[in-house]
């Protein structure tokens, strides 16, 4: 990369846009040549930078661009993104006529949020799209089988302010290849609504599957899937990724860097961190590096956390402080200050993965990447 974009910038984030490109071309080649492919950039990108992670996908030709609120769809918008924009999330009612006026579609998912989007549509004079939401059994958003009737007779009779562009779902347990019978139970009742909605002579785009089902169960695909994880080349789960290892390739995109700040020898027997959290139990070289907990990095890493410097595993020693972590480098020959350190990612054949830290720090894979300090640069290669 041009180190020039790392003047100045004790941590950084790269992301390898071919990676990402490649990504997006296996999902492209699963599913059928006229099934869309929306992009799931919210919450940040899951910490991939939302501005510049929604230029790249554009750029690459994703047929939607999707977030979670309508905060995240106006500032795309404002900064130049032109590409179909969907709103996952609840918007408030104070906020439908902005959707309206950017051309964005809104996810309707309760019977009064409904009304007031009917309520503002009329009021403004001008229609609003909207992407009606199923609760198959997740039970988060969406209307229930007993909502049938009301919500179609709502729509059929405000057809001239609501205008139904999708249909969708999301399932509840798609991320192994065992749940199958879970898929298939809110299939079912997915399908009805379906069923319903063509009998009333609505045309939605339907969608069901996220990353997980896409990769997995083929039924799911309709005229949408909505990939998030995979596009960033993360699996949804371990299990997705076993059972498809010798099929499809994911690249990660996303590698988190800093640098070694001090180093220093240290005795046998000396306390490192906060309440001397740990004793070294050898004469120790360690390195100081200027990141902690403010930017991403776990406390839960405390002396058992791995960075990579020179290509070879670095442990965490003592505790992961605000600003600050210390890493023993004793076995690592040529490190000085400057030396670049990966806390994420790949150097050389060694590699720190998301797995790996989410199952140290008792998380979600996810959480890892989305919990990134947003004031990190990202750099984008």
């Amino acid at each position: 990369m041009n180190k020039k974009g790392t003047d100045g910038l004790r941590t950084w984030i790269e992301i390898d846009t071919k990676a990402l490109r490649h990504n997006l071309e296996v999902f492209r080649a699963i599913v059928p040549r006229t099934t869309m492919l929306g992009a799931i950039v919210k919450s940040n990108a899951y910490g991939h930078d939302l501005f510049q992670f929604a230029k790249a996908v554009e750029k690459f030709g994703v047929d939607w661009i999707i977030v979670d609120s309508i905060v995240e769809a106006l500032a795309l918008r404002k900064d130049g993104i032109q590409t179909l924009l969907l709103v996952l999330g609840y918007t408030l009612p104070t906020r439908i006529k902005e959707a309206i006026g950017h051309n964005i579609s809104l996810t309707i998912s309760s019977l009064k949020n409904l009304k007031a989007a009917t309520r503002i549509a009329r009021k403004n004079r001008r229609p609003i799209k909207v992407h009606i939401k199923i609760d198959t059994g997740l039970s988060r958003q969406g209307f229930l089988i007993k909502d049938q009737k009301t919500v179609v007779e709502t729509l059929k009779r405000n057809e001239r302010w609501v205008k139904v562009e999708g249909l969708y779902t999301h399932f509840s347990a798609a991320q192994d290849p065992a749940s199958s019978r879970s898929v298939n139970g809110q299939l079912e009742i997915f399908r009805t609504w379906i069923d319903l909605f063509r009998e009333h002579e609505f045309d939605p785009i339907v969608h069901a599957a996220a990353t997980a089902a896409t990769l997995l169960f083929s039924e799911t695909h309709f005229n949408m899937v909505r990939v998030g994880i995979g596009m960033y080349g993360l699996w949804p789960s371990i299990e997705t990724k076993k059972h498809l290892r010798n099929k499809i390739v994911l690249t990660p995109v996303l590698t988190w860097k800093t640098i070694v700040s001090e180093v220093k020898l240290l005795p046998k027997g000396t306390s490192v961190g906060y309440d001397g959290a740990e004793t070294l139990s050898r004469d120790s070289k360690l390195a100081i590096c200027p990141i902690g907990y403010w930017h991403g990095y776990n406390r839960r890493f405390s002396s058992v956390g791995h960075v990579l410097v020179k290509g070879q595993r670095a442990k965490v020693i003592g505790r992961v402080s605000m600003d600050m972590i210390v890493v023993d480098v004793s076995s690592i020959p040529g490190i000085k200050e400057g030396s670049e350190v990966v806390l994420l990612g790949k150097q050389g054949r060694a590699e720190v993965t998301p797995y790996e830290m989410a199952a140290l720090s008792g998380t979600s894979h996810y959480e890892i990447t989305t919990c990134l300090n947003p004031l990190i640069k990202r750099l984008y290669i």
